[in-house]
C-alpha cells in the first residue's frame, strides 16, 4: 500500500460548513527586492484545502504560494506579510466554522525596512528586528481553531504551550529537522494534542492522509460547537 493509498474515499461531513486554511509561509520586507522568510512549501495546507473541499466543505484558503488547483476552492486569496495574513484571516472567519492555521506564520519582521533597494557597501549590515502579534488571540472562541508547531526541539513542550496560549482546540506538532517530515516533502508525522489533555502520536503518512486524520478530529469537535450553538462575534 502506498502512503497516499490508506486514505478511503471520505464522507461529506464537512457538507455546508465553512472552512478557513493557511498555507506557504509569509515574508517580511527588506527593502523592495529583499524579504526575510521561512521553508514552508504550502503542501500541508493544500492538502488541508483539498481533505476539507472533499468532504463538502466551503473552502477559503489563504495563502502565500499559489495552490495547485486554486479553481476547486470556493476563495483563493494571496497575501505575503503577517499583516496581510492577519487581515484577511480575520474577514474570512466572519463567517468560519473551522480555521486551519496551517501557515508558517513570521515571529520576526524588519523594523523598518528600506524605501530603496540596499546597496553593498563594504559593510555589515544589521537588521533590526521586531516581534510580530500573534493575530490568532484576537479570534473568539466561536468555531473550532487548529493551529500547527513546526519544530526543532521540545516538539511537545513547545506546542503543549503554543496550544494553551493560542486557546486553540487541537496542535498538530512536527519535528521539521526530520527529513520525511519537514518543509518542502509529501510526507508528515505529527503528534496532535488536545485542549482536553488527550495526546496521539500518528505514523508517518502522506500529507493527503495527515489531512483527513486532522479532519477526523475536527468533525465532532464542530458537531458539539454547532449542538451548543454557534455565537456570533460581539
Amino acid at each position: 500500500m502506498s502512503l497516499r493509498e490508506d486514505v478511503q474515499h471520505p464522507v461529506m461531513d464537512l457538507q455546508g460548513q465553512h472552512v478557513v486554511l493557511t498555507a506557504g509561509g509569509t515574508r517580511e520586507p527588506i527593502d523592495p527586492v529583499r524579504f526575510i522568510g521561512n521553508r514552508s512549501s504550502g503542501k500541508m495546507g493544500f492538502a488541508l484545502a483539498d481533505a476539507a473541499h472533499a468532504r463538502g466543505a466551503r473552502v477559503t484558503l489563504i495563502t502565500t504560494v499559489p495552490p495547485p488547483c486554486p479553481d476547486v476552492y470556493d476563495r483563493v486569496q494571496y497575501v505575503e506579510t503577517v499583516a496581510d495574513m492577519r487581515e484577511a484571516v480575520i474577514t474570512a472567519c466572519q463567517s468560519a466554522d473551522v480555521l486551519l492555521m496551517a501557515a508558517a506564520v513570521s515571529d520576526f519582521r524588519v523594523a523598518t525596512p528600506a524605501a530603496h533597494k540596499v546597496k553593498k557597501q563594504g559593510q555589515r549590515v544589521v537588521l533590526e528586528l521586531v516581534e510580530n502579534a500573534d493575530f490568532l488571540l484576537e479570534l473568539p472562541d466561536t468555531f473550532v481553531k487548529v493551529g500547527f508547531a513546526a519544530e526543532t526541539q521540545d516538539l511537545l513542550e513547545n506546542a503543549r504551550h503554543k496550544l494553551v496560549r493560542k486557546r486553540l482546540a487541537l496542535i498538530c506538532a512536527n519535528d521539521v529537522t526530520a527529513p520525511d517530515a519537514g518543509f518542502g516533502v509529501d510526507t508528515n508525522r505529527i503528534t496532535i494534542l488536545h485542549a482536553t489533555g488527550e495526546q496521539e502520536a500518528l505514523p508517518l503518512m502522506s500529507k493527503h492522509a495527515v489531512a483527513h486524520e486532522i479532519l477526523n478530529r475536527v468533525v465532532p469537535l464542530l458537531r458539539e460547537t454547532i449542538r451548543h450553538g454557534r455565537q456570533e462575534w460581539v
